[in-house]
Formats: structure tokens, sequence, C-alpha cells
């Protein structure tokens, strides 16, 4: 099993040297994939969460690219709607390219009303769109002789019953996000109920969860797998690893975007969590 970790690319914390910074932390700690998130317009609804200034993934992950040697760049979660499929198509291929085949393309449907209405997307219809985007996008790959860059990882993120009916249909592994270890177990049985269903492999479990290490024990059901101690957090991906994750992608953002000045906490987060479990997949 291998860990990945999400990187703040918004914030009044965030720029070039900081976001620098986070890749070789993350390489340099031996974690094997880096992820970014996605918006477009910065809109009082996505401002409230993830404030200004916000670096689009494919630019971020592009630059990154050039200042790493061989963790895998991804995006959790490119909002497939956003982009024209042939555009998105085409700069995963050439960030495929660029990196050396590093490219982890997670997408998703997206949830910011405004934003869409900023883009001139219709939100009613993302679910359908992201479906006929993502189809569009495997077959522009399919031309080697334009794309070069083979069919990329496309995981599937979003937790409800039509992001997991979506994975089942066309992704390569499922992506929930924060999630409790009971409410996953249930998922799970969900997924290979609709996997059976429609006579098709269940994809890889790829989780990510959150990174909140605390001096002491985290309790009640709603606790979230990667909150606690680093006992606890060691526990969850475990229990995650038992449970077939290929990979886990931490995610030590909070909530505060005021977190993101001060990113050295989350550092030593991951470095806790590194200390006790091998990023590459080894207990140790």
């Amino acid at each position: 099993m291998k860990i990945g970790v999400n990187v703040p690319n918004f914030g009044p914390g965030t720029g070039p040297d900081v976001l620098r910074r986070w890749a070789q932390t993350v390489e340099g700690l031996g974690f094997d994939l880096l992820m970014v998130s996605d918006h477009i317009a910065v809109t009082a609804d996505v401002a409230e969460q993830y404030p200004a200034p916000f670096y689009e993934p494919f630019t971020t992950l592009a630059w990154l690219a050039g200042v790493t040697d061989w963790v895998r760049l991804g995006t959790t979660v490119l909002i497939a709607p956003y982009r024209h499929p042939l555009l998105t198509a085409r700069m995963a291929a050439n960030l495929q390219q660029l990196s050396g085949g590093r490219l982890v393309l997670g997408v998703g449907v997206g949830w910011a009303r405004q934003e869409f209405e900023a883009l001139g997307i219709p939100f009613q219809r993302r679910g359908r769109l992201t479906d006929d985007h993502l189809s569009a996008i495997r077959e522009a790959w399919e031309n080697d002789d334009d794309y070069r860059s083979g069919q990329i990882p496309i995981w599937i993120g979003g937790n409800s019953d039509a992001g997991l009916g979506r994975a089942v249909r066309l992704g390569a592994a499922w992506h929930p996000l924060r999630v409790t270890l009971p409410w996953l177990r249930e998922a799970l049985d969900r997924m290979k109920a609709v996997a059976d269903e429609q006579q098709r492999p269940a994809p890889t479990l790829a989780p990510r969860i959150a990174l909140r290490l605390t001096t002491t024990p985290v309790t009640g059901a709603g606790r979230l797998a990667g909150e606690g101690t680093i006992e606890q957090i060691v526990d969850d991906l475990e229990q995650l690893r038992l449970l077939g994750s290929d990979t886990v992608v931490l995610d030590p953002f909070n909530g505060d975007p005021r977190e993101t000045c001060r990113p050295q906490t989350a550092w030593q987060a991951l470095a806790t969590v590194a200390a006790c479990w091998d990023p590459n997949g080894h207990h140790t």
C-alpha cells in the first residue's frame, strides 16, 4: 500500500516557494504521491473554504514535476465539467509525458454552485457532463500518435452512490474523501454489489483520509480515519491496507485557511507518520 499527501495549493500562506518546499518535503520523506485540488473561479462559496490565491492544478503540477525526481503527481480532484474534455485530455497527456509518466488523474463532479455559474456550466448536469467528459478523454488518449500518454490512471472521487457507480463504470480506482472506517466498510459492500450487478470488476480503493495528529486518543463514532494519536493513525492505515487499499492519501489540511501560513505543523505530522509507517508500503 502506497501513501500519498494532499498538498494545499490555495490560501494566504501559499506561493511558489512554499509549494516547492511542500513537494520537496513530501518526496524527501519518501511519500509516493503528491496531489493538489482544483478550483478555477474562487467564488464566495469556494473562498469560504479554500480562499485565494488558488494555484491551478495542471500548471502547478507541471512546475512541481520539474523540482521533484520520482514522486507521483495527481489531482484530488479535478472538477471534470470545468474544462472541455479535449483540453483536459491534452493537458493531462502532456503532463504525463513531461513528468516521465507520474500522473494520477483524480476527478469529481464538483459542488460549488456559484463557481459553475461563473464558468457558465449547468450545475444540474454536472454528473452527466462528468460521465461524457471521461468517455471523451479516454477516447482521445487512444490516439497514441498524438497524445502519446497511454491510458492515464483515473481515480473517481465522490462519496455518494452516484460516485460509487461512476467509479465502477469509469474508474481505475474509487477515491472517497475524509471518511470513517465503519462508513467505508459499508460503502465497499455497496460498491461490490454495484460491480456485480453491472458484471464489472470492482475498482481499486484509494481513499483520501484526514491527518490530524493529537497527543490524546480521539474517541466517538464520528472519528474520521486519520484523526488521533500516531497509534490510532497507524492502526487506521493497517485497517485500510486490510480493506484492500492500493494507495491512501493523507490530507493534513483541517479546514482553517491560516494553516497554510504554518506548513511546518503539517510537515511534522507527516514526518511522524513516515517514521512509523514506510510511505512506500511497509509497516515499520
